[in-house]
């Protein structure tokens, strides 16, 4: 699959900024905290294991991905600007997982698209002029 470390590499970005935004997150209890890492670094880590396999529906995957996770970041930013509160680093982690998961979904479509481009066997080779001392040229 094309973009295989590009995906991996946009998956561990979201690691590090989902484990620097898990502590500013406000939860409630501990199962809501559980459920936020799990989101934020689970779900990447074992998505990049299976992007590192090569399976090109993983690539779907990393787009959906993407598109929540953008539309979490939107409504994080939105929720900011409106309560006309402080741009502070939830703000500044929230534009910078937007950021990366706009570039999650334009590579991970692009690697998805291109899987169905490629071929699955190997192409064979021409077969081997015959030699001039043989008797196929008679």
């Amino acid at each position: 699959m094309r973009h295989t470390w590009t995906l991996i590499g946009l998956l561990a970005g979201l690691c590090l900024i989902g484990a620097n935004t898990a502590e500013l997150i406000p939860v409630t209890t501990e199962t809501a905290r559980s459920g936020w890492m799990l989101y934020l670094l689970a779900f990447p880590i074992a998505l990049a294991g299976l992007v590192w396999m090569g399976w090109a529906w993983t690539a779907m995957v990393c787009v959906i991905y993407g598109t929540v996770g953008l539309a979490l970041d939107l409504a994080t930013i939105t929720s900011i600007l409106g309560g006309q509160g402080e741009l502070g680093a939830l703000f500044l982690f929230s534009s910078m997982s937007g950021v990366v998961n706009v570039l999650l979904i334009l590579f991970g479509g692009r690697a998805f698209f291109c899987s169905f481009q490629e071929t699955v066997l190997p192409i064979s080779r021409p077969p081997s002029p015959p030699s001039p001392s043989s008797s196929a040229r008679l």
